[in-house]
């Protein structure tokens, strides 16, 4: 069972509680909101999505205090924006996926961001982001739409120049190090997180070799404001809304943040492993003597 599923069912299952709590049928409730019987079977076996209105509705019915209606609220919400992925996933593929990103980016003031394995999209270059989505792919892609991906992506990016917002980027050293592109992709990258890196709204810190650090940096994670996590896995994007949840994630980014590096420091990291990778490569390909 898929983890939209399982959500489903668990709503479901809570559902079916408030219900019987209130020494209710399914049909004495449906009368109660104005629905057919068969729209609460259907919503407590899992069959259909609840919506916030209905749950709503629901609780409305049973008389739930107000904190369980917020709470059920944020489950019906979280569960769409699960189904929605699902649908975007399959029908829009990789452009669409960025273009929903891009959206829930244009409602944001405040980014925090922190990405183990590969350069945060929003500071990606056109050609490592072309390597990276041929080489992790969530959704089957044909070039053609790796391409419209990367426009979109590259289209994301324009909101860096907006003063209006401001981003606090981190990730561990070895994302400079992972050759996830060939060396002239690389370079080109890194040359690209210099350059950004002096924009007055944009705090890039790296996560030396050397810093202790306060937990395994195993997970990425993005805070919009304060009112939403995106958690990508190589399945799906969870978007997490649980007031809980997002404390938990902004502690993290704060305690990752104590042992990064910023300004010259991290600029100094990023140099030094252009230097090593110029090297490198040079080792790799002597030039011939005449």
């Amino acid at each position: 069972m898929s983890s939209f599923q399982q959500a489903r069912v668990d709503l479901g299952a809570r559902l079916r509680r408030l219900r019987e709590h209130r020494h209710l049928s399914g049909k004495e409730l449906a009368k109660r909101v104005g629905w057919q019987a068969s729209k609460v079977s259907r919503i407590e076996n899992a069959r259909q999505t609840a919506t916030e209105e209905d749950v709503v509705a629901w609780a409305h019915a049973v008389h739930a205090g107000e904190s369980v209606v917020d709470e059920l609220v944020a489950l019906a919400a979280g569960l769409h924006e699960r189904s929605d992925a699902w649908r975007q996933r399959h029908r829009a593929g990789l452009a669409g996926l960025q273009e929903n990103v891009k959206d829930v980016e244009a409602r944001t003031r405040l980014f925090r961001v922190f990405e183990p394995g590969l350069v945060i999209g929003l500071l990606q270059t056109a050609e490592y982001a072309r390597n990276i989505f041929s080489k992790v792919r969530r959704v089957a892609s044909e070039p053609d739409e790796i391409d419209a991906a990367i426009r979109v992506r590259m289209q994301r990016q324009e909101i860096l120049y907006d003063r209006s917002r401001t981003f606090r980027f981190v990730m561990p050293e070895a994302v400079l190090r992972y050759r996830l592109a060939p060396v002239d992709v690389m370079l080109g990258q890194l040359d690209r997180l210099l350059a950004v890196g002096t924009l007055p709204n944009v705090e890039l810190g790296i996560l030396p070799f050397d810093a202790e650090l306060p937990a395994a940096p195993v997970d990425g994670f993005w805070i919009y404001d304060e009112g939403l996590v995106g958690v990508p896995t190589r399945t799906k994007d969870l978007m997490l809304r649980d007031p809980d949840d997002i404390a938990f994630y902004a502690r993290a980014f704060d305690e990752l943040s104590r042992s990064a590096v910023f300004g010259e420091d991290a600029r100094a990291v990023v140099v030094h492993v252009i230097a090593g990778l110029i090297g490198h490569d040079e080792q790799s390909h002597p030039q011939s003597s005449a």
